[in-house]
C-alpha cells in the first residue's frame, strides 16, 4: 500500500446484488460467464496526448460496473500500452500498477519502459490502467479538504471528537458524491476489471508488475483467475490476510524497529551529528526535540514542525543517513543555527511509479479512490471509541507513529457493508515477490505473509535495502537478474533468497 505520508505542517494535513464466497476453484468458473458479453470488443487506440511519448497509445475498455448484474451499466477503464519492441520475440502483455489504492496507472508504461531491460522490453506489451474510480476511469472524487485528504491523524483525548467529526464527514461527502459507484469499488472488482482488459486484448494469459497496494490487487487476480495469471512480479508486497486496517497500523509498528536501528546509525555517527554517542542517548535527544517543538514549533526551510509533524515523517527512519541529517538540523534550529547547506525537510510521500511521465494528480481523487477500496473491501470498527482504545495502546506500545495508524478513520461511518468478504489469498501461482528489507510503507513481515499465501511464489529479499519500492524506483538491485530472468525465461529462483 502506498501511505501517502506527505510533507506536512503542525495540522498534519497531507497528501478508500451481493456475489457469492468462491473458492479459488470455483472463482475462475463463476467469473467466466460475466466476462463473455465484453470480450471482442473493438479497441480504438489514439495516442494518449501530446505531452505523452508517441508511443503511449490509450484506449477505453468497457466492463460491468456491477458483476452481479453484469448486463446493465457499465462503465469505462482507460487502459494504456507501449508494444514490444519485437514481434518475434513477443511472448504478450505485462500489465502494470503502481500502487495505491487510488494511484493512477495510465502513463506507467512510459514511466518504466527506460527501467526494464531491453530483454523484458522486447517481449511484451507494456500495458498500463486507472483503475475503476481513478484518474480516466470513472473517477471518484468526494470534494475533501486538505485536512480531510489526510490519512494519518494524532490522538490526542482533547482532539478526539474533532477527528470522529472529520472521519463521519469524509464519509458523508464520499455518498453524497459517488454513492452509486462506491458499493462496487473493491479489490476484486478491479481485479475483475483486469481480466475484461485481457479479454478485450484477445490475450489468453496475462502477465503482471505491480507495486505497494498493487501487489495486493495482483495476488487477488492469481486467486480469481489462476490459470490466466503467467509471470507475476509482487514489489513490495503487503500482507493479504491484513486488509486493511491491519495494513495501516501495521507500518507503525514496523516504524518502530526502523526507528531503533537508526539510533543505533546515528550514534556510530555521532561525530559528525552530534545526535548522542549512544543509541539511548540518540532516542532520548530525539524526544527532547519533540517536546521542544510541541511548545515551539520549529521553522525549517519554510516548514513548521510541531511533535506531530516531526512523527508524520516517520517513514524517512528506514534511510538512516536522510533521518539524521534531517533531525541534526531540527536540533540546529532550535539554536538558531542555520540549516547545513543542502538540508531540506524529508519528502515522504511515496511518488507513482510512473512519476517521470505523470500527469497532473488529483490529490482528491487519489484519496477519495482509496477509502473507497479500503472500506469497499473489508469490514473496520463501527464504533469509535474502539479506535480510541486501539489509539492510546499503539501509541503506548509503539510512541513514534502508533496513534497515526490507529486513530478513526472514515470507514467507520460507511454508509453500507462490503458486498464481499475480503479476499482470502491461498494459492499455487508461480510469481516472484522482491522486497526491501527496510521499507517503511509495506515492511518485510507484510511480505513474508505474502509469500507465505502464494504457495508456488519464490521471494527476493534485498538486505540492508531501503525505501518502498525494488524495481519501481530505478535505482539497481541483487534482485534485478531474478526479475528478468523470471520475466523473460518464466522460471522462478529455485528457493528463496536474500541478496545485498
Amino acid at each position: 500500500m502506498t501511505l501517502r505520508v506527505g510533507r506536512t505542517t503542525a495540522a498534519m494535513t497531507a497528501g478508500a446484488a451481493a456475489l457469492a464466497v468462491l473458492t479459488p476453484a470455483t472463482a475462475f468458473a463463476a467469473e467466466e460467464p460475466s466476462l463473455q458479453a465484453h470480450q471482442g470488443q473493438r479497441l480504438r487506440w489514439e495516442r494518449c496526448s501530446e505531452d505523452q511519448p508517441a508511443a503511449l497509445e490509450c484506449t477505453t475498455v468497457k466492463v460491468p460496473l456491477d458483476y452481479g448484474d453484469p448486463g446493465r451499466r457499465t462503465v469505462g477503464i482507460a487502459v494504456s500500452r507501449i508494444k514490444a519492441g519485437s514481434t518475434a520475440k513477443r511472448h504478450g502483455v505485462l500489465l502494470m500498477n503502481p500502487g495505491g489504492p487510488g494511484a493512477p496507472g495510465l502513463t506507467m508504461p512510459a514511466g518504466m519502459e527506460p527501467l526494464l531491460p531491453a530483454e523484458v522490453r522486447e517481449r511484451f506489451d507494456l500495458v498500463g490502467f486507472d483503475p475503476r474510480g481513478v484518474g480516466r476511469s470513472s473517477p471518484v472524487n468526494c470534494g475533501l479538504t486538505a485536512d480531510e485528504q489526510g490519512l494519518h491523524h494524532p490522538y490526542a483525548a482533547g482532539t478526539f471528537g474533532q477527528d470522529v467529526a472529520r472521519a463521519r464527514n469524509v464519509a458523508d461527502k464520499c455518498w453524497s458524491k459517488a454513492g452509486d459507484l462506491l458499493p462496487h469499488m473493491t479489490t476484486r472488482n478491479t481485479a475483475r476489471d483486469m481480466d475484461a482488459v485481457r479479454a478485450a486484448l484477445g490475450e489468453r494469459t496475462i502477465s503482471y508488475l505491480g507495486h505497494s497496494f498493487g501487489t495486493y490487487l495482483g495476488a487477488v487476480y492469481t486467486q480469481l483467475f489462476p490459470r490466466r495469471a503467467d509471470r507475476f512480479v509482487l514489489d513490495s508486497a503487503l500482507d493479504p490476510a491484513l486488509v486493511w486496517r491491519g495494513v495501516v497500523r501495521g507500518t507503525t509498528e514496523a516504524a518502530e524497529l526502523a526507528f531503533t536501528r537508526w539510533t543505533r546509525w546515528a550514534a556510530a555517527h555521532d561525530a559528525t551529528y552530534r545526535l548522542g554517542s549512544t543509541p539511548e542517548a540518540v532516542r532520548a535527544a530525539f524526544w527532547d526535540l519533540i517536546g521542544q517543538a510541541d511548545r515551539t514549533p520549529i521553522a525549517l526551510e519554510g516548514q513548521l514542525f510541531d511533535g506531530n509533524a516531526i512523527r508524520a515523517q516517520y517513514p524517512v527512519f528506514v534511510q538512516v543517513e536522510t533521518a539524521t541529517a534531517f533531525v541534526a538540523a531540527l536540533k540546529a534550529a532550535t539554536a538558531g543555527a542555520p540549516a547545513a547547506p543542502g538540508t531540506t525537510a524529508p519528502d515522504t510521500s511515496t511518488p507513482a511509479a510512473d512519476t517521470p511521465a505523470a500527469e497532473t494528480v488529483d490529490m482528491d481523487n487519489v484519496v477519495s479512490a482509496a477509502w473507497a477500496v479500503m472500506c469497499g473491501d473489508a469490514g473496520w470498527p463501527r464504533d469509535p471509541e474502539q479506535y480510541r482504545r486501539d489509539a492510546v495502546r499503539d501509541r503506548a506500545a509503539r510512541p513514534l507513529a502508533g496513534d497515526l495508524g490507529a486513530n478513526i478513520q472514515p470507514c467507520a461511518f460507511w454508509k453500507s457493508a462490503p458486498r464481499e468478504p475480503a479476499t482470502t489469498v491461498d494459492n499455487n501461482v508461480k510469481a516472484l515477490i522482491v522486497q526491501n528489507e527496510w521499507d517503511p510503507q509495506t515492511p518485510l513481515a507484510m511480505a513474508k505473509s505474502m509469500r507465505r499465501a502464494l504457495h508456488g511464489a519464490r521471494m527476493v529479499t534485498v538486505t540492508g535495502g531501503e525505501g518502498h519500492g525494488v524495481l519501481v524506483t530505478g535505482r539497481p538491485s541483487c534482485a534485478d537478474g531474478d526479475v528478468t530472468r523470471y520475466l523473460t525465461t518464466g522460471r522462478l529462483p529455485a528457493t528463496d533468497r536474500t541478496c545485498g
